[in-house]
């Protein structure tokens, strides 16, 4: 399961975390997977219990992304900005934030997708995949490369983790 969890961890990251971070992260989430009360006696500061929707191991995964991989929020205006922000001065972007205040949200979506995808052609681009169960805040995702999609989807699986791009997700739900 670790090197499962590296993987995943290193795809999610999109390259914005050093390997030693996502050694660690991995680390302990495969301590907390395979024995959480022994895991939770080790590390007392946790603040997690059996009320939360997603396993142990899982809330360590999620809870230890740096800002810069994890984007949280309650709204796509939130979302984008989290993301521009990730990407620093020198990225320009052709949407804005306050360009998505009265959109609805499957348009919204898809403008912030389209961003994404035009970004890192090598890579195919970026996905906006919403991941886990959101705790605090109505949305959660990471970005992944588009080329890493497939694979990311495999580990989610395997893993046990919510994982699924955002726009076709939102798309398939109000066609359902």
């Amino acid at each position: 399961m670790k090197q499962q969890l590296l993987e995943f961890i290193t795809l999610i990251s999109s390259g914005c975390m050093t390997e030693e971070e996502i050694a660690r992260i991995a680390d302990e989430a495969a301590q907390a997977y395979a024995d959480p009360a022994a895991f939770l006696a080790a590390n007392p500061d946790i603040n997690y219990d059996d009320s939360f929707p997603i396993p142990l191991g899982e809330w360590v995964v999620v809870g230890s992304l740096p800002e810069t991989v994890l984007f949280q929020g309650d709204s796509y205006e939130e979302l984008l900005q989290q993301i521009i922000e990730s990407f620093g001065p020198d990225v320009p972007f052709n949407i804005k934030p306050k360009q998505l205040a009265k959109v609805e949200p499957l348009k919204a979506l898809n403008r912030i997708q389209v961003q994404l995808s035009s970004m890192y052609k090598e890579k195919g681009g970026y996905v906006l995949l919403d991941i886990s169960e959101p705790l605090d805040d109505e949305l959660q995702a990471v970005l992944v490369y588009t080329s890493d999609l497939p694979r990311v989807m495999e580990l989610a699986v395997a893993l046990g983790i919510y994982a699924a791009p955002a726009y076709e997700t939102l798309k398939a739900a109000q066609q359902g």
